[in-house]
């Protein structure tokens, strides 16, 4: 997606290398990622009940009353939390994995593209954390709620802590994920495929499309298909009042 090179570029020379040095620096970079989630999760490990208290928070203040969570499996109540921390060290550490992922890619850019590539990460890592904590602090507590009351008479809301895990893993991945909109909106019209008047005509078919997205997403009730479809929305004409300010030359044409 690198736009066409200008005479600066042309004369600016990019480092080489052969394939194995290339191979030796993603393992390198690879093996500091692993460390770094690695690091973070045995940091966490002597807290593997609380960090699954703190993730599961949500559904626990809506559970009727006499009501909890379950375990069907044998080894659930040892293995869950233990994934629920890895996960969690993941998210956490994905800066460091990020950054590792940057310091492998930017030697084969030039300046102007390594100017134009920094924000945009920071903004990712920045709009990625804001979407799993708009899912766990608005999102969790309104689909929850949901849930509980319209539970059918004579039926006891126990969720399963490996069944609850995987929801919210989804959730968070969900919600992450959408929030990076503005990210791919500005790195469409950077690329010169799609040009911001493209995108303006074309706002209400983001409009439903970010409805369909949410009803693949998330489960199948209103609220929470609607808590994802608006922030989508309001992040793609975000997307394009960032590329007007990153890119003025690109969005004046």
């Amino acid at each position: 997606m690198s736009q066409e090179p200008d005479n600066h570029e042309h004369e600016e020379q990019l480092a080489e290398g052969t394939l194995m040095s290339h191979l030796l620096e993603l393992r390198s970079r690879l093996m500091k990622a692993t460390a770094a989630v690695v690091v973070i999760f045995l940091a966490l490990t002597p807290f593997t009940q609380r960090v699954f208290e703190v993730v599961s928070a949500p559904l626990i203040a809506v559970l009727p009353e006499g009501s909890q969570m379950i375990a069907t499996d044998v080894a659930s109540p040892f293995v869950t939390p233990f994934k629920t921390t890895f996960f969690v060290a993941l998210f956490l550490a994905m800066p460091v994995v990020l950054f590792q992922i940057w310091q492998f890619v930017a030697p084969g850019l030039y300046k102007r593209e390594k100017k134009f590539a920094i924000p945009l990460i920071v903004s990712s890592i920045l709009l990625f954390y804001t979407g799993m904590a708009f899912a766990y602090f608005v999102v969790f507590r309104l689909m929850f709620s949901f849930f509980a009351k319209v539970v059918p008479g004579g039926v006891t809301m126990a969720p399963d802590i490996s069944s609850y895990l995987s929801f919210v893993l989804g959730i968070f991945l969900a919600f992450g994920i959408a929030f990076e909109v503005p990210i791919a909106t500005v790195m469409l019209i950077w690329s010169g495929l799609v040009s911001l008047k493209t995108l303006q005509a074309g706002r209400r078919y983001v409009f439903l499309g970010a409805f369909v997205v949410g009803a693949v997403l998330t489960p199948p009730d209103v609220f929470s298909q609607t808590l994802l479809a608006v922030p989508m929305y309001l992040l793609y004409e975000g997307g394009m009042i960032m590329a007007k300010i990153m890119l003025p030359e690109k969005t004046k044409q």
